[in-house]
């Protein structure tokens, strides 16, 4: 297995992508941490199905935007599994979909937290726990053109951790990769939340693939970035999105 003796947190892990990619993970032999904020359900499935299958993970809640969850979480991480190999930032979000002129500072602040700040100090956190390891950063499509209408926010924070993930690599290599991945249209609850139907339909049709992704198509693309199967790529915001968009 390629990850096997290691240890990996997931943040955002209850549901969608990040549920997928702790399962992904696991299946290959990694210890996993799965955060999550609301989706205490699917988190605690999550780890009960790593754990069913012989292999060792927990559920954690916690805001990642709060200093002492995030210490919390890398804390327990580190006192069952012995340390921290691979970091998947995941969490994160929209909110809601608001124009320049219809927003509050408390909702640009909220989204940068959600997004940026989470990623930060999630990874400020884990290096001191990491001799060696990937970290893999979800971004955006968004961050390369803008996203959609209302996701000005959104967008920025996506694009700063396209940029954070850039600085990293050069500051935390060679011990360290970091890598980032820009879904496009993945089927999952943000879009159901954020994206009408018929807009759906639209990007589908336009999509060379001709389908959305899936959560798993994100989970093994995080894989191979955790893995030395990418043991030559570091700080690279890695484009998925069936063709929708060429960077």
């Amino acid at each position: 297995m390629k990850l096997n003796g290691k240890t990996a947190i997931v943040t955002g892990g209850g549901r969608d992508i990040g549920r997928a990619c702790a399962l992904r993970l696991a299946a290959e032999g990694a210890s996993v941490a799965i955060n999550y904020f609301s989706s205490s359900a699917g988190a605690e499935a999550a780890a009960e199905e790593i754990r069913a299958k012989g292999g060792k993970a927990f559920a954690l809640q916690g805001d990642l935007s709060a200093e002492a969850d995030v210490a919390a979480l890398v804390g327990r991480t580190v006192e069952e599994f012995g340390g921290v190999d691979i970091l998947v930032n995941n969490s994160g979000g929209m909110i809601a979909r608001k124009k320049i002129t219809e927003m509050s500072l408390d909702h640009w602040r909220a989204v940068m937290d959600l997004n940026l700040t989470s990623t930060f100090l999630m990874i400020k956190e884990c290096l001191p726990h990491m001799s060696a390891g990937a970290i893999v950063n979800l971004a955006s499509q968004a961050g390369r053109d803008g996203g959609g209408p209302g996701a000005i926010p959104y967008a920025t924070s996506k694009g700063a951790v396209m940029t954070l993930t850039r600085g990293l690599a050069k500051e935390l290599g060679p011990r360290i990769r970091v890598n980032a991945l820009c879904p496009g249209m993945i089927d999952t609850d943000f879009h159901n939340v954020h994206t009408k139907d018929e807009v759906r339909r639209n990007v589908e049709a336009a999509t060379p693939v001709k389908r959305q992704g899936t959560p798993e198509d994100i989970a093994n693309l995080v894989l191979f970035l955790a893995c030395e199967d990418s043991a030559f790529i570091t700080g690279a915001n890695v484009d998925i999105n069936g063709g929708m968009f060429f960077s």
